[in-house]
């Protein structure tokens, strides 16, 4: 008998029986990084994920919405304000901006100032938020 190795597909949480498996993973991923304080890009998390084309980028902003949804329904800071892009000036997407105003959490300009401030409280209570519970897990 040999040893395989695992990729991603071949873990027990992934696949299509487990829709909310890449979440968690992003969300383990994300606590990892929050306790160093550092943001961390679309794509550096992509690849720390061993995420692979198509959509891979899609598939990592799905995620990172469903994880903004259940830190709101907790009343939790957005991990998601750790990850950004390369090129946004040290902020995240549209899409986390618009994913907060929907949730109720962010009323001003994606494209302002109000943008950088909300994206900065939102990072610095998510990083305090998870450097000071290791012991939680959701």
């Amino acid at each position: 008998m040999t040893a395989k190795a695992m990729n991603s597909a071949d873990w027990p949480d992934s696949g299509p029986a487990a829709p909310n498996a890449l979440p968690v993973r992003v969300r383990k991923h994300l606590q990892d990084i929050a306790k160093k304080s550092i943001p961390i890009t679309y794509q550096a998390l992509a690849k720390s994920l061993g995420l692979t084309p198509p959509n891979t980028i899609h598939q990592l902003t799905e995620s990172l919405e469903q994880l903004m949804r259940e830190d709101a329904a907790t009343d939790r800071p957005f991990i998601a304000a750790l990850v950004i892009r390369k090129a946004g000036g040290g902020l995240p997407a549209q899409g986390f901006f618009d994913c907060a105003a929907s949730l109720g959490r962010f009323g001003g300009d994606p494209t302002g100032l109000e943008a950088s401030a909300f994206h900065a409280a939102e990072f610095n209570a998510a990083t305090c938020f998870w450097r000071t519970a290791e012991h939680r897990s959701k």
